[in-house]
C-alpha cells in the first residue's frame, strides 16, 4: 500500500516534468528567434531559478505545517499557469515574466521528495528519493520527445507551450484524484508501521517550527544551513554541481545549434536521450550502488563522472560530444538522490523545510549559474564546460570530508517523515 501511494507521488511529479520537458528544446532556440543571445538564454533560466530560490524553501515548509498534497497540488496549478503564460509571450520580456510565474511554483521537487520520505521506510529512503527522479527523469525523457514530434507538426513554439500547459491542468485533475491525503497517510502508517521510526512530532511542534521558519527569510535559512558543519560541505557541493549541470543545460542548444546544425526536433532528441541514460541511472542503479559502496562514495563518483562529461562535450565530433552528455546525464543521476538522502538524514523533524533548504542551493546555483553560463558562452563557448568540471572536482573535494553513514535505525535524522496536517 505505501508502494501504490508512492507511485502515485512519483506520476504527479512525473507529469510536472513533462510540461516543462516539453518546451525545453526549443525554449532556448525561441529566446533566440526574439533577439536573444547567451546572456538572454542564461537570464530567462535565472528568473527562473531565482524565483525557485525563494519558493521552494517556503513551499517545503509549509508542507510540514499543511500537508504534501496540498502543496504539490499548489505546485501544479502553478504549472499550467506558467506554461499559458509562456505560450502568450511575444516579447523576451513577457517570457521573463513567465519563468519567474514557473520558478514561484516550482517546489514541486521538494515536496515530492518528502511525500515519498513520509511514505517510505528509512532503511529504503534512498531508494525513495531514487524513484522520484526517476520521475524527473521519464519527464525528460518523454517531455523533449514530444516537444519534438510537437516541432516536427509545424504548431509553433506557443502551441507546444499550450499542449504542455494542458498537460498540467490534467495532472492537477489526476492529483486530486489520486495523491493521498493526510488521512490516508495516518492509515498507511498505522497499517504498515516502521519500527526504525521516531515519534511523530506533535501539531504544536510542527506549527512552531513552521513560524520560526517563515519569519527566518530565505537567505537567512540558507545561511543557518551553511552554519551547521554537517550541511555545509553538503550545501556548497550540491551549489556547484548544480552550477556545473545548468551551465551545459543552458548553452548546449546554442552550442549544437552552431556546431552540428540541430534544431528543436534534433534537440529534443538529445534531450530525451540525457533523460534516458538519468532514469536508468536513478531508477535501478544507483540504489545498488549505495547498498554496496555508501551514499557519500557514490555522490563522489557521479562528481567525477560529472566532471569528465563536462570536460569533453564542446571539444570532440558530435558523436563524442554526446557520449560526454551520457556521463554528465550519469553523473547527475549518481548526485540528485545520495545528495538529497544525505541532506534529509541531518533534517530532524522537520523533512519537507530541510530538503527545501537543499533546494535552495541548487535553485541558488540556477539562479546565478545561467547568466554567469551565458556570459561566458558569448565570450568562448568552450568557457562554461571548463568552469563546470572545475565545480565538479570541488565537489569531490567537499563530499569527501562527508563522514559516511550506514542507512541504519540508529539514525533518527534520517527517518522524519510522519503526517504533518
Amino acid at each position: 500500500m505505501r508502494r501504490s501511494a508512492t507511485v502515485a507521488v512519483c506520476l504527479a511529479v512525473f507529469v510536472d516534468m513533462l510540461g516543462f520537458g516539453i518546451i525545453l528544446p526549443s525554449l532556448p532556440l525561441h529566446a533566440a528567434g526574439l533577439g536573444g543571445g547567451g546572456v538572454w538564454v542564461g537570464a530567462l533560466l535565472t528568473a527562473y531559478a531565482a524565483a525557485q530560490f525563494v519558493a521552494a524553501p517556503v513551499l517545503g515548509t509549509l508542507s510540514d505545517r499543511y500537508g504534501r498534497r496540498r502543496l504539490l497540488l499548489l505546485s501544479l496549478a502553478g504549472s499550467a499557469i506558467s506554461l499559458t503564460v509562456t505560450g502568450l509571450a511575444g516579447s523576451l520580456w513577457v517570457l521573463l515574466l513567465a519563468r519567474i510565474v514557473a520558478g514561484g511554483f516550482g517546489g514541486a521537487t521538494a515536496v515530492g521528495q518528502a511525500y515519498a520520505l513520509d511514505l517510505s521506510t528509512v532503511r529504503h529512503r534512498t531508494r525513495s528519493l531514487g524513484l522520484v527522479g526517476a520521475s524527473i527523469g521519464l519527464g525528460f525523457v518523454f517531455g523533449p520527445a514530444v516537444g519534438a514530434g510537437l516541432a516536427n507538426a509545424g504548431i509553433g513554439f506557443a502551441g507546444t507551450c499550450y499542449a504542455a500547459a494542458a498537460i498540467a491542468a490534467a495532472n492537477l485533475l489526476l492529483g486530486l484524484l489520486v495523491l493521498p491525503g493526510p488521512h490516508r497517510l495516518a492509515e498507511l502508517k498505522t497499517l504498515e508501521p516502521d519500527p526504525d521510526e521516531p515519534p511523530r512530532p506533535t501539531r504544536w511542534e510542527r506549527r512552531k517550527a513552521a513560524r520560526v521558519a517563515d519569519r527566518s527569510g530565505r537567505l537567512a535559512v540558507l545561511k543557518a544551513g551553511l552554519a551547521r558543519p554537517e550541511l555545509r560541505p553538503l550545501l556548497l557541493s550540491t551549489f556547484a554541481v548544480t552550477f556545473a549541470f545548468v551551465g551545459m543545460e543552458t548553452t548546449f542548444a546554442l552550442l549544437a545549434r552552431d556546431r552540428f546544425g540541430l534544431g528543436p526536433a534534433g534537440l529534443g532528441v538529445v534531450f530525451t536521450s540525457v533523460g534516458v541514460v538519468m532514469v536508468l541511472v536513478q531508477g535501478g542503479l544507483v540504489g545498488r550502488l549505495v547498498d554496496r559502496h555508501g551514499e557519500t562514495t557514490v555522490a563522489m563518483s557521479g562528481a567525477v563522472l560529472l566532471a569528465a562529461g563536462l570536460l569533453v562535450a564542446p571539444f570532440g565530433p558530435d558523436w563524442l560530444a554526446y557520449a560526454a552528455l551520457g556521463a554528465v546525464a550519469a553523473g547527475q543521476g549518481l548526485l540528485s538522490p545520495t545528495q538529497a538522502a544525505l541532506i534529509s538524514r541531518d533534517g530532524g523533524r522537520h523533512v519537507g523545510g530541510v530538503l527545501g533548504i537543499g533546494q535552495s542551493a541548487a535553485a541558488a546555483a540556477r539562479a546565478v549559474g545561467p547568466l554567469v553560463a551565458g556570459v561566458a558562452f558569448d565570450l568562448l563557448p568552450s568557457a562554461p564546460y571548463l568552469l563546470g568540471a572545475a565545480l565538479s572536482l570541488l565537489a569531490v573535494g567537499l563530499l569527501s570530508t562527508v563522514r559516511p553513514r550506514p542507512a541504519a535505525p540508529a539514525m533518527p535524522s534520517a527517518a522524519i517523515m510522519k503526517v504533518t496536517s
